[in-house]
């Protein structure tokens, strides 16, 4: 995390796809393969409003972002980790909602990402993106806007730690264009700035050291990006993406990976030496749900309900298994074992090696979720929604191993 705070790869989540960004949890875990109401839930918390983004865990803070879609707030809150108690609710932005887009986008899809002294969210709000900061007790410490925004069918990128900087993606297709910026962590004034096209899509960005140095990684406006992190200066860049992207991409090491949906269903490989080889494509619709690269092999739960492992290297299908269902979250990987979440609020627990498929369990909780699960410290978070008489009503759930 470079010039970060006490951040524990071990027991903390600190951000979208978790502490390696690649949605793999850290080893020597043993959370529940199974749970329900009232079997390993060391429970549960309402959340106020609405919203896809997903839990940041920070010693023993859980973050949140969340709208209220009737009087138009968004807003950050913080739980207490032992009770789920609600520690502080910070608004960050009053009115300046939209009715465009995907009907089921919210105003919070965004996740926190955490350095361990500051908070970073990201929200679209009056057409236009904006960064905020905030303290561990929920004070705003600054605001910035990246640029104007025309909504397609949301907004739902994360932002992205990386070193002194704090990186933010806003593609869309308003008349200017979007942006991908890197701001100083401290004061929010913007070190870079890249235009980018005229075109919407959704990708958070994402750094991995790949072929020698970090990279900046970003998919969708028909392209593939890398750009370096502490510059914004282009390394590379090739035709070879879809218009539309959301997965937040990849890598084994020497390719990357990504998804899209639209115009076309695609998932494809990209050497990430700056040569521009695709080392294979094919077209499964891996649109929403991000990947998981490892150990030589690629992972993915489909929008459709299918599981998937390839080759990394050749794109060799070596298994496909329908879970049910359609999905919207991401995967997360724990020592062997992959925790997906379906639409419905339903977590398929499977294990996956490149040689088989085994179900273990299926979990249901509420009956909606767009967010994806968060596995630290052996536990599960979830957050899901339920219907309680003719109300939607958000939940987030602490599972973990409870002594029968």
């Amino acid at each position: 995390m470079g010039e970060s705070g006490a951040i524990s790869s071990a027991t903390d989540w600190p951000g979208w796809r978790g502490p390696t960004h690649d949605g793999i949890a850290a080893p020597g875990q043993n959370p529940p393969t199974s749970w329900n109401e009232t079997r390993n839930v060391l429970w549960k918390t309402s959340i106020p409003g609405r919203g896809h983004s997903s839990p940041t865990v920070v010693g023993n803070r859980i973050y949140l972002s969340t709208a209220d879609e009737e009087k138009e707030i968004q807003s950050v809150i913080c739980f207490d980790g032992k009770t789920g108690k609600q520690v502080w609710k910070t608004d960050v932005h009053q009115g300046g909602f939209t009715s465009k887009g995907h009907k089921r986008k919210s105003h919070a899809s965004g996740s926190v990402a955490s350095d361990g002294k500051r908070l970073f969210i990201n929200f679209m709000n009056h057409d236009t993106v904006w960064m905020s900061a905030l303290d561990l007790n929920g004070k705003q410490l600054w605001q910035t806007k990246i640029c104007s925004y025309l909504t397609h069918q949301g907004y739902g990128s994360s932002p992205f730690i990386y070193k002194s900087l704090v990186i933010v993606a806003a593609d869309n297709k308003g008349k200017g264009g979007g942006a991908v910026a890197g701001l100083d962590r401290e004061t929010g004034s913007i070190i870079w700035s890249n235009q980018r096209p005229k075109m919407p899509n959704y990708v958070s960005p994402v750094v991995y050291h790949v072929a020698g140095r970090d990279q900046l990684f970003m998919s969708g406006c028909e392209m593939i990006s890398s750009f370096d992190p502490l510059t914004g200066r282009t390394l590379w860049e090739i035709p070879g993406s879809t218009t539309e992207c959301v997965v937040t991409m990849v890598t084994d090491g020497e390719r990357v990976f990504t998804g899209g949906g639209y115009p076309k269903n695609h998932t494809v490989a990209i050497l990430a030496d700056g040569s521009g080889k695709e080392a294979w494509q094919n077209t499964t619709r891996i649109y929403v749900p991000s990947m998981i690269a490892h150990q030589g092999h690629v992972y993915a739960t489909s929008d459709s309900g299918m599981a998937i492992c390839w080759n990394s290297a050749t794109g060799e299908e070596l298994w496909k298994e329908r879970l049910g269902g359609e999905f919207f979250a991401s995967p997360v990987l724990v020592d062997g074992r992959f925790y997906a979440t379906n639409v419905r609020g339903n977590t398929y627990v499977f294990e996956g090696s490149p040689k088989t498929f085994k179900l273990i369990a299926e979990n249901q909780m509420g009956y909606e979720s767009y967010s994806s699960p968060v596995i630290c410290g052996n536990r599960i978070y979830l957050r899901v929604a339920k219907q309680e008489a003719d109300k939607r009503a958000e939940y987030l759930y602490c599972i973990g191993n409870v002594a029968q």
